[in-house]
């Protein structure tokens, strides 16, 4: 499970480390790719199609959102394999996607790590923390 937020340097050419703690549980290569509210996901190669299937459902239809998602996703997913230092390259098209900076977070969300801008995370997460009691609040009506 990956739980925490780390602020990380990007350095040129978009290298950065991804913290010892998730590659640890990452294991030797992962999948990174854009995720929702222009941020990346970074997922371990065995997690990524149980990730996949949490989004989706079961849905054996090719209908169009599931087209739809998968050419979000799949089209911008890159295998990485970290140096001996745990570096990693964040390809350009991703870079721009999530508009990343000199400084990143690294986000543990249990099966997942978003990768964000610093700026943005730090502006997402004053509404996260607003609004987290009506999402918990809407979470509880329907578990009941």
């Amino acid at each position: 499970m990956f739980l925490g937020t780390y602020l990380v340097r990007v350095t040129s050419g978009n290298r950065t480390a991804v913290p010892s703690i998730f590659r640890e549980t990452l294991g030797e290569n992962f999948i990174l790719a854009k995720w929702y509210e222009n941020c990346l996901v970074l997922v371990s190669k065995s997690s990524w199609s149980a990730l996949l299937t949490r989004m989706m459902g079961e849905e054996r239809m090719i209908i169009k959102p599931v087209r739809e998602t998968e050419h979000f996703i799949f089209a911008s997913a890159y295998e990485m394999v970290p140096d001996d230092q745990g570096r990693i390259i964040i390809p350009e098209r991703l870079a721009k996607y999530a508009n990343l900076g000199e400084e990143i977070y690294f986000l543990g969300i249990g099966d997942r790590i978003e990768i964000w801008n610093k700026e943005s995370w730090d502006e997402q997460e004053k509404i996260v923390v607003k609004d987290a009691p009506s999402y918990i609040e809407e979470l509880s009506k329907r578990n009941k």
